[in-house]
């Protein structure tokens, strides 16, 4: 009976840091968020000490919690790939995960160094988008009124022409 007073007497005396301690564990790992453009992994293996510190202080998780838990501490960037694995119901563990997410990064960061070497150039807005880059040739010929010089878009009887119907439709109305 001894040794069973000793054991009752040093969870009771433990008992109360173990509460604090499993406490703001779980706070902390709830509270995790990564920021933009730090490392997916050390993110996630950080995660992932706090989970099993909470095993450890005999508050485990299911295995579905911790895997909800760190695609919602992801940032704005990995949301295509949270979507994509909630969608296509995939049943992976932590370490699957992390993988999976170290994989993801690798491609994005391949995306955004192509970006500022140039390779992903915006096309031009408005007028700039619409004029030709070889210039008019010189036997083409509008397919309106048949002169050369324009084309049918910059041609003026053809726009005088929708002009025209421009009027007469709002008449009619």
């Amino acid at each position: 009976m001894v040794a069973y007073e000793v054991i009752q007497n040093l969870k009771e005396i433990f008992e109360g840091q173990a509460r604090q301690e499993r406490y703001k564990t779980s706070k902390a790992l709830f509270q995790c968020k990564m920021s933009e453009g730090s490392p997916v992994v050390a993110h996630v293996i950080k995660m992932m000490g706090y989970i099993q510190t909470l095993e450890k202080l005999g508050f485990a998780l299911n295995d579905e919690l911790p895997i909800d838990v760190v695609l919602q501490s992801l940032p704005d960037s990995f949301n295509q790939f949270v979507l994509n694995f909630n969608m296509n119901e995939i049943n992976k563990t932590l370490p699957q995960l992390l993988g999976m997410l170290k994989t993801t990064e690798a491609k994005g960061k391949g995306k955004k160094v192509a970006k500022s070497k140039g390779i992903g150039k915006t096309k031009p807005k408005g007028k700039e988008a619409l004029k030709p880059k070889g210039g008019i040739s010189e036997d083409g010929k509008c397919f309106h009124c048949g002169k050369p010089g324009h084309w049918k878009r910059n041609c003026p009887v053809y726009l005088e022409d929708v002009k025209k119907a421009k009027v007469v439709g709002a008449l009619v109305m």
